[in-house]
């Protein structure tokens, strides 16, 4: 069994290549968390993205960070309306289903 050592000129950090991947698989996601982003705020209304931000989207599944466990059932009762209103703010049905969790904001 033979090793070969390699210089350090010739080694890549990891923290390189897991940007490039993230990059290139994940692309879309990060741009559909982005327009939610811009869009969150004037959607859902002033005292739920208070308490409420758009954490990260997967398929049609966004994950929201809350302030609260009262928040999340809050949230959970306006679940519904939150995703039609964001829909509708994105001209396209980008969410089907949200999930709430605490998180930071």
């Amino acid at each position: 069994m033979s090793t070969r050592n390699k210089s350090s000129s010739e080694l890549t950090p990891i923290g390189t290549i897991l940007g490039k991947l993230l990059k290139t698989y994940r692309s879309d996601a990060s741009g559909s968390l982005n327009k939610i982003l811009a869009c969150w705020n004037a959607a859902v209304g002033d005292a739920v993205a208070q308490n409420a931000q758009p954490a990260a989207i997967k398929d049609q599944h966004l994950i929201v960070h809350v302030s609260s466990s009262p928040w999340i059932q809050e949230l959970q009762f306006l679940k519904q309306d939150l995703i039609l209103k964001l829909n509708q703010a994105l001209n396209e049905e980008r969410i089907q289903t949200i999930t709430f969790k605490i998180g930071p904001l």
